[in-house]
């Protein structure tokens, strides 16, 4: 590594390390301030973000990026206010850290607790959409971390903006500048720095495309909370409710294409296909999107043939697959195969079938009746996530502020000897 970017890395590594330490013990008042001041700083420099995110969009529109990605790096008053309400949600949030997790004495006289501790020094690494920037920053300060973020090239301006109205509540606040530092150069050899940052970073939180996490995953020296796609499904029952199923499926698949809770898969049943006919793949159609089908579905009007890799693949785009299936086994089994353990959706009246998809599947989020763009930490009530993690280990699903934090045991005796 170039020594450039290997004495930026200390640096940073460095003073995030002593954040951390100072983060650690501070108040939730303090914690609070930063993060309302942070939250009125954002809508008072409004203008000045617009600004640095039109320039933003002209690179990205002169780097050819694609309407999913040029969405998600747009910004504009309704986005804004956003930010500025996921800041001040997580703000009112309760403590995680100190929280008394369990409890217990033992025979040989002591007691033992176990409480929520943060992490340390947390790196996240996040390509396209800058309001990243304040929700992961304001979700590791919440619970006590220090955060060193990287975003995209793409997004570099507009996160700039927002990352100076997150120091500035910091500034206000009394707590160390360095608790939310972003990694001052476009440069990609700070990706790979911090992936190799092992005596720095505690954990490393990827947020992006395949291409991003995989990266990540394959050379992180770091702990890794990632997933690597959002293959969403949403399974149409033969129980279903056919309005019920109309809405979750055209909000599913189209209110944000761009965002991995979009849904990338329709399962109908059979039998829900025989009573109801085409219904599901006709509204998508209507709706302007490319449906990829198979088999019977084909016979639909505007239906295109899928090929072999359609069913297992992220579009992030106005591109659906479709196929039929033989009951919720079929549609247990097809994602298994295909998914993600990201998110999938069952649309169905019958609670026995309801509670075979939650209990055979182990995606991170299943859900019932509902549209797979809830998958999303504010949704849950977390007022913002830094991800969604598929795998099994420490944080799964939204990584919200109680995620972002570990535990330890305090263990008190009373003169008390092992014998």
């Amino acid at each position: 590594m170039d020594g450039q970017f290997s004495d930026l890395m200390d640096d940073i590594g460095r003073k995030a390390r002593a954040a951390a330490a100072e983060l650690a013990y501070a108040s939730q008042e303090r914690k609070y301030a930063a993060l309302v001041s942070a939250a009125h700083f954002v809508w008072e420099s409004r203008q000045a973000i617009l600004d640095a995110n039109d320039e933003d969009m002209a690179y990205g529109a002169s780097k050819g990026l694609s309407p999913a990605m040029m969405d998600r790096l747009r910004l504009d008053d309704y986005r804004l206010r956003g930010i500025v309400d996921a800041l001040r949600a997580v703000a009112e949030q309760r403590d995680p850290v100190g929280r008394l997790l369990a409890e217990w004495d033992r025979p040989n006289g002591l007691h033992i607790q176990r409480v929520s501790t943060p992490l340390g020094v947390i790196g996240v690494i996040y390509e396209s959409r800058p309001n990243v920037t304040a929700d992961a920053g304001a979700l590791c300060l919440k619970a006590g971390n220090a955060v060193i973020l990287r975003g995209g090239s793409e997004s570099f301006h507009s996160s700039t903006a927002i990352h100076d109205c997150m120091v500035r509540g910091l500034r206000e606040a009394h707590l160390p500048e360095a608790a939310i530092q972003l990694v001052p150069t476009r440069d990609r050899e700070m990706v790979s720095a911090m992936l190799r940052a092992v005596e720095y970073i505690d954990v490393i939180v990827p947020r992006g495309g395949k291409g991003l996490v995989g990266l990540v995953q394959r050379e992180a020296r770091v702990p890794v909370f990632a997933h690597l796609e959002g293959i969403c499904h949403v399974y149409a029952d033969k129980d279903a409710d056919l309005e019920k199923a109309r809405r979750v499926v055209i909000n599913a698949k189209t209110r944000r294409t761009g965002v991995c809770g979009s849904a990338e898969c329709l399962l109908i049943d059979w039998k829900f296909y025989t009573q109801h006919g085409g219904v599901l793949i006709e509204d998508l159609l209507k709706a302007g999107v490319e449906v990829r089908a198979e088999g019977e579905l084909l016979k639909i009007p505007g239906t295109v043939p899928a090929s072999a890799d359609d069913f297992g693949k992220e579009f992030l785009d106005m591109i659906i697959a479709a196929k039929l299936v033989d009951g919720v086994d079929e549609a247990i089994a097809h994602i298994r195969k295909y998914g993600s353990s990201h998110t999938e959706s069952i649309l169905t009246e019958n609670d026995e079938t309801a509670a075979k998809f939650f209990q055979r599947l182990d995606s991170a989020i299943l859900m019932r009746n509902a549209s797979t763009q809830f998958a999303d930490g504010g949704e849950f009530g977390m007022g913002g996530e830094i991800g969604i993690a598929t795998g099994k280990l420490h944080a799964r699903g939204p990584v919200g502020a109680e995620q972002l934090c570990s535990f330890k045991y305090l263990v008190t005796g009373d003169g008390t000897i092992r014998s």
